[in-house]
């Protein structure tokens, strides 16, 4: 009976915060607090974490309710704790990482009287994302940070920031990174950014079309059977979506870029010669194709058509015959052109 009357009153979210906001200043950054005294500031700071999950997720005897996690939200982004959990993340336990990547990830779709308040952070604190993708350097904290970017790149201004900084070109080197986790939740995070928001991706593919895909490239040609996966699936998701039209068309006209997609077809995996094959099949259809291509496609037109008709699966796919049938259609119309005499000849695409 006394243990239910001196029991502690559970503190409100708003004391929820300020809590956990004097714990992360206190517990990792104070070198005069003594080690056992850390210790159970961590201790502290890892329970209330966790109630702070309860709060906006519920638990097995209530649903989560709306003022509360208002109130939570509200104060959370205004104490900047969301900065806090970033910068001492890697000091944090792996069970409690995981609590602050869900916790994080209910705040940033909280709605707060009709208005998203993370968005409104995000937008006054974009150097939050300097401090997220550096995560995946640190091979105990990257799958965390990386799931928390994801989040983050949700908000368009978010993921406009980050395409536009020079952490575009440090995702290339993540996803040859020999670890396999970091490699692979980089090239998630990567397809994130680049299929999220449609006219924000358009607008950048346009601007950095070169040295992007001259990287992208690499991918393509990657030693490692992920990578090449990855970058093939996104690849025809980029190209195949409307908004990149003119992306694809560029990319298309290029006689490199095919000799790389035809490599990919003799590719050792069924899956990566399908995802190959619905990115080369733009090629042949472009009706405005160069005569570079032109020549090359009718030089390995046999050897195209002969691969082609054998090229079939356990499964029957309709669109995918049909798009083959497409293919081997356009192959066999192609008509070369002399490239010293620019006359139509049976040359089969070699200079005179």
């Amino acid at each position: 009976m006394k243990g239910l009357i001196f029991r502690a009153k559970p503190l409100t979210p708003v004391e929820l915060v300020h809590q956990i906001h004097h714990l992360l200043t206190v517990a990792f950054p104070n070198s005069d607090v003594k080690d056992y005294k850390r210790q159970e500031k961590v201790r502290e700071l890892t329970r209330l974490i966790h109630e702070m999950k309860i709060v906006l997720y519920g638990d097995d005897n209530s649903e989560p309710a709306t003022e509360p996690c208002a109130k939570l939200t509200q104060e959370f982004f205004k104490e900047d704790i969301f900065r806090l959990l970033i910068f001492y993340l890697p000091q944090l336990e792996p069970g409690v990482r995981q609590d602050v990547t869900h916790v994080l990830a209910n705040l940033q779709r909280q709605r707060v009287h009709g208005r998203n308040i993370s968005d409104e952070y995000l937008e006054n604190n974009l150097d939050i994302l300097d401090m997220l993708i550096p995560g995946y350097d640190d091979p105990e904290a990257a799958i965390s940070y990386g799931a928390i970017l994801r989040d983050c790149i949700r908000h368009q201004v978010a993921a406009k920031y980050v395409l536009e900084s020079d952490h575009m070109k440090t995702f290339f080197n993540y996803q040859h990174d020999p670890n396999f986790d970091i490699a692979s939740d980089a090239a998630a995070t990567f397809k994130e950014l680049l299929t999220r928001h449609k006219s924000t991706v358009a607008e950048y593919l346009n601007n950095n079309y070169d040295w992007f895909f001259e990287e992208y490239n690499k991918l393509l040609e990657s030693h490692n059977y992920i990578t090449r996966r990855n970058a093939i699936q996104l690849l025809g998701a980029m190209l195949l979506d409307r908004s990149n039209t003119a992306v694809m068309v560029r990319y298309v006209s290029s006689l490199d870029n095919m000799r790389i997609l035809m490599n990919l077809l003799r590719d050792s995996n069924k899956q990566i010669q399908l995802q190959a094959f619905h990115v080369f099949k733009l090629f042949p259809a472009n009706q405005n194709k160069p005569q570079d291509i032109i020549n090359v496609l009718v030089a390995n037109r046999s050897k195209l058509l002969r691969f082609l008709h054998e090229f079939t699966f356990d499964k029957v796919d309709e669109q995918f015959e049909a798009d083959k049938a497409q293919v081997i259609k356009e192959i066999e119309s192609l008509v070369p052109r002399c490239l010293t005499c620019a006359s139509s000849k049976n040359c089969e695409g070699l200079s005179c």
